[in-house]
């Protein structure tokens, strides 16, 4: 009787599959006769179409990487900072400090996406020296990315919080905290961390630099 019951759920499984082949082959038919049945006027303008599409993205690539793009540098003061949010409407620009070491963790990140995300700005802004700036977007804690977009700041991260509230985040996660925000094309699911599955750990206590009234969110941290 077992016997039996495996055989026939073999066999369904085997009708389902053999039906599955057909239905694919058929839209692979229906694909290739739409393609024969394009004229070789209609498969030049294509070509041509396709190639005026990749010239015109080289095109913007290359403006980009003339502002700066593709790299991750340090902007010295806010006037500089007005400049790049002037010419580019994606900036993402990480506040930061040198005695705090998850600074150190933002900047490893971003540099890895500022070579993948050519179509927006990435660089550093040191929150101490530009203190102006960093009350004027209300920055209170230490690191925090601003997402920028047509000069008007869209998003903050915050800490580490979006982030796993771990250490350990992977630059997909970063990637993909910033894409909420609309600073970066980005094609997978925004819905779903990359990281969701890595065990949240815990970033410890705040302290509070009086002298800046900025955060430090890596007190757990020992500065090497």
């Amino acid at each position: 009787m077992a016997a039996q019951q495996t055989e026939a759920v073999t066999n369904l499984i085997q009708q389902q599959v053999l039906k599955a082949a057909e239905i694919i082959e058929e839209r692979l038919d229906q694909e290739i006769k739409s393609l024969d049945e394009l004229k070789s006027d209609d498969i030049e303008k294509l070509r041509e179409r396709r190639l005026l599409q990749l010239k015109k993205e080289a095109k913007i690539r290359q403006e980009y990487l003339a502002r700066g793009h593709g790299d991750y540098d340090e902007l010295g003061d806010e006037k500089q900072f007005f400049e790049v949010v002037k010419k580019s409407p994606n900036v993402v620009v990480h506040f930061y400090r040198d005695c705090t070491p998850r600074c150190k963790i933002v900047d490893h990140h971003l540099k890895i996406l500022a070579k993948r995300h050519v179509e927006t700005r990435f660089c550093k802004v040191l929150a101490d020296r530009c203190l102006f700036l960093a009350e004027k977007l209300k920055i209170r804690v230490i690191p925090t990315i601003a997402c920028i977009k047509d000069s008007n700041a869209k998003d903050y991260i915050i800490g580490f919080t979006d982030l796993g509230n771990c250490d350990d985040f992977s630059t997909d996660m970063l990637e993909w905290r910033i894409a909420r925000s609309g600073a970066i094309d980005y094609d997978g699911d925004l819905m779903t961390p990359p990281d969701k599955k890595k065990a949240p750990k815990s970033t410890g206590s705040i302290h509070v630099k009086k002298s800046s009234n900025l955060q430090d969110s890596d007190s757990d941290l020992d500065d090497d």
